[in-house]
C-alpha cells in the first residue's frame, strides 16, 4: 500500500474472497468503523428511524442475509474476511455492505453522481471512455483497491462506505452507478447492490456481467457497463422490473432521475434530487459539442462544469442547507478499458489532479 500526496492509498488484495476480504479489513479498519458510525448517525438524523442504534441496523439489514447467501455465498466469506481483518462484528460489516438499501427513505438525500459512457463515432479513435463524480456527503470514507483474484482477473475498485461499487477489470469492462429513488417493495429476493455489482464485476465478458445486473439490479440504483469492445448498456430499475437503456450514437449519460417514462411518476429525484434534471441534459450537451474527439482529458474538463453551482457536476456544499446534509464530488474517476488504466481525481475535479492507474503503475497526469 501506497500513500498518495492526496491522502488516499492504493491497498492490495490477493486470493481467495475471504482472504481478500481480510486483507482489506485489516489495511482499512479505521474507514469502515467510520463508515459504521456515519451510517448510524444518518439514520438517526432521518424522520424514518430516528431512534435508531447498532441493534436496530443489524436487525435490519438481517432481513438481507438469506437472499445474500442463496445469490453469492463467497460474497458472504469476503464479508467475513473484512470483519477478521478489520476486528468489527459480521453483523455491522454487512450491514454497512447494506448502506444504501438503509439510507433509501432518508429525506435529505443530496445530489449524488454524474454518469457517462462513450465509444465508437463519439470518442477520437474510437476510443471506449466511461466515468462519473461520485457525489455524497464530505466525511464519505473512499478506498481504492487493486484486487487480485485468484482465477487471475484484476480489479482496480473505488470502495464507497466499505463497498467495492466502481470498478475496472482486467477482462476490459468499467461500470458506472447513479442512485435513482423509487418506492421500495416487500424485500422477497432483493439483494443489496453492493454483492450484485461486485458479482457482476467478476465477469469475464460484458454479456456474462450485464446478465448478473438484469436480473439482480432493482429499484434503487442506476447502473451502465462499457467494454473494450465498444460494448455498453445500462439497466434503470423499480423494485419489481427493470429497462435496459441503449446508447445514442455511442453515448450514454445518466444522473439521478429516471430516464424511462414508464418510471417518471414514482420518481423521487423530483421531490429530493431536483438538480439531477439539470445536470444529465448539460453534460449530454457538453459532450455534443466535442462528439467525435471526445478523450480522457476532455471528459476530465467536462467532469469540472460549475454550470448551475454549487448542485453542478462538479458539485459542491450548499451553503443553503445545513452541514450534516452537504453533498460533494468526493471522486472524479475516467476509465479507458482497451487500456485497462482509471484516472481519478480525489475531490471536486476543479481543483484536484487526476491520478493515472494502470492495472500495473500509478503516474500523476
Amino acid at each position: 500500500m501506497k500513500p498518495l500526496s492526496d491522502g488516499l492509498r492504493i491497498i492490495e488484495c490477493s486470493g481467495t474472497a475471504y482472504e481478500i476480504g481480510l486483507q482489506y479489513g485489516a489495511a482499512s479498519k479505521d474507514n469502515l468503523r467510520k463508515a459504521l458510525d456515519l451510517l448510524i448517525c444518518g439514520l438517526k438524523q432521518s424522520q424514518v428511524q430516528p431512534h435508531v442504534d447498532r441493534g436496530t441496523i443489524r436487525e435490519s439489514a438481517r432481513k438481507y442475509f438469506e437472499n445474500v447467501r442463496a445469490f453469492d455465498p463467497e460474497g458472504l466469506e469476503r464479508i467475513r474476511g473484512v470483519a477478521d481483518g478489520a476486528d468489527i462484528s459480521f453483523d455491522d460489516v454487512f450491514a454497512v455492505n447494506c448502506y444504501t438499501e438503509l439510507v433509501i427513505n432518508y429525506p435529505n438525500l443530496a445530489g449524488m453522481c454524474t454518469s457517462f459512457a462513450l465509444a465508437g463515432p463519439a470518442t477520437k479513435d474510437g476510443l471506449t471512455i466511461l466515468g462519473q463524480n461520485i457525489d455524497w456527503h464530505p466525511e464519505t470514507p473512499l478506498d481504492l483497491l487493486h484486487i487480485k483474484h485468484s482465477d487471475g482477473l484484476e480489479q482496480l475498485s473505488i470502495a464507497f462506505f466499505g463497498a467495492p461499487c466502481y470498478s475496472l477489470t482486467s477482462a476490459g469492462i468499467g461500470n458506472s452507478a447513479n442512485l435513482t429513488l423509487s418506492p421500495m417493495g416487500p424485500v422477497t429476493t432483493h439483494i443489496p447492490l453492493s454483492f450484485y455489482l461486485y458479482s457482476a464485476m467478476r465477469k469475464q465478458s460484458f454479456g456474462e456481467a450485464f446478465e448478473v445486473l438484469q436480473r439482480t439490479a432493482r429499484g434503487i440504483g442506476y447502473y451502465h457497463l462499457a467494454d473494450a469492445a465498444g460494448n455498453m448498456g445500462g439497466i434503470e430499475s423499480v423494485y419489481d422490473g427493470y429497462t435496459v437503456l441503449e446508447p445514442d450514437r455511442g453515448v450514454m449519460v445518466h444522473a439521478n432521475h429516471y430516464e424511462t417514462s414508464d418510471y417518471a411518476e414514482s420518481d423521487g429525484a423530483h421531490m429530493y434530487i431536483q438538480d439531477s434534471f439539470q445536470r444529465a441534459p448539460r453534460l449530454r450537451k457538453l459532450i455534443d459539442e466535442h462528439y467525435g474527439m471526445l478523450t480522457p482529458e476532455i471528459m476530465m474538463t467536462l467532469l469540472a462544469d460549475h454550470d448551475g453551482y454549487p448542485n453542478s457536476i462538479c458539485r459542491h456544499a450548499d451553503a443553503s442547507k445545513p452541514p450534516e446534509f452537504a453533498s460533494v464530488s468526493m471522486a472524479s474517476v475516467i476509465m479507458t478499458p482497451a487500456e485497462r488504466k482509471m484516472y481519478l481525481s480525489l475531490g471536486p475535479p476543479c481543483g484536484n489532479k487526476y491520478q493515472e492507474y494502470s492495472l500495473g503503475e500509478k503516474n500523476s497526469r
